[in-house]
């Protein structure tokens, strides 16, 4: 089981409130709020105000419940890197198997919950991104192969999906083109982070893209994967779903990007592939990209609402 490693952790009582909050991975969930509630705003069509905040709420919450599978599975490697050793499993603070049933009732709960606010499409697209992000990335990519993150992007790419669907009950194309972004924006931005801390997943066994194929590799993938980035970001526009505003945003975010992830493809580097600027690139990649993500889906709600 993931979680042997960390059986030595003697776990303490009396949890605090922000420990169980912790487990659900809340800098993820702000952005996963973001993209829902665009999903929301750019629907065509109606909902009441009480059930677009529930929608929310249930989007919110089942990737919350995905993250706490996701740290009762990978409790064992958190334990070994450095940037995830306070989280509550090995830090001690809370069992690993009440982390799983506190996943699984957040899980279900948000599913249903859903399905009785708007319609079962939008659950059942909920329910798909829960599994996809907890299983098909967690339990079986992550460990298994460098192209975890590009197969694994999928799972952030549901939330604007989820939201459209509670609108109108069904999936259209412009929801399809957001997920499309976020699948392609997830290996330039998450790569890019993996470069300086390679060390990290390398001691703890994970397979990320530096790890297995080297820094040189993964930093002309980050390139390649910027420059596809280009022409789906912009696609809503060219085929008359968004109008100007959010078309000149998407060229010029995604310009901007390419440029960022050019520097990271040419960074000097020594005969090992050592970054000799310490990954600087790679860390302002990183920041921009999340940028990016606020700053592109903001200008299709703004061009939609005008």
């Amino acid at each position: 089981m993931a979680v042997t490693a960390i059986t030595h952790h003697a776990p303490q009582l009396g949890a605090e409130p922000g420990d169980w909050l912790a487990l659900l991975k809340p800098r993820v969930i702000s952005l996963v709020v973001f993209t829902g509630a665009i999903g929301l705003i750019i629907a065509p069509g109606h909902i009441n105000p009480v059930l677009g905040a529930i929608a929310i709420f249930c989007i919110a919450l089942g990737a919350g419940a995905a993250g706490a599978i996701n740290m009762w599975y990978d409790a064992d490697i958190d334990a070994i890197m450095r940037r995830t050793t306070s989280r509550p499993i090995p830090a001690g603070k809370i069992e690993a198997s009440a982390v799983l049933g506190y996943g699984i009732v957040l899980a279900v709960a948000s599913v249903l919950l859903l399905a009785m606010a708007t319609n079962l499409t939008a659950a059942a697209v909920l329910a798909f991104s829960i599994f996809y992000y907890a299983v098909i990335y967690t339990m079986w990519l992550k460990r298994r192969t460098p192209q975890n993150i590009v197969i694994g992007g999928g799972a952030g790419a549901f939330p604007a999906v989820i939201g459209w669907a509670a609108v109108t009950g069904h999936i259209g194309l412009l929801p399809v083109l957001l997920f499309a972004i976020v699948f392609f924006w997830t290996p330039p931005h998450f790569w890019s982070l993996s470069l300086y801390a390679a060390t990290d997943y390398e001691k703890a066994g994970v397979p990320m893209l530096p790890v297995v194929k080297g820094a040189k590799h993964t930093r002309l993938n980050v390139l390649v994967y910027a420059l596809l980035l280009l022409p789906v970001s912009v696609a809503p526009w060219v085929l008359g779903l968004t109008g100007r505003i959010y078309g000149f945003t998407a060229l010029a975010l995604s310009l901007a990007f390419a440029v960022l992830c050019w520097r990271v493809y040419a960074d000097d580097q020594d005969a090992a592939g050592v970054s000799r600027t310490k990954d600087k690139p790679a860390r302002t990649a990183f920041k921009f990209s999340l940028l990016y993500l606020f700053i592109l889906f903001a200008a299709c709600a703004v061009d939609r609402l005008i």
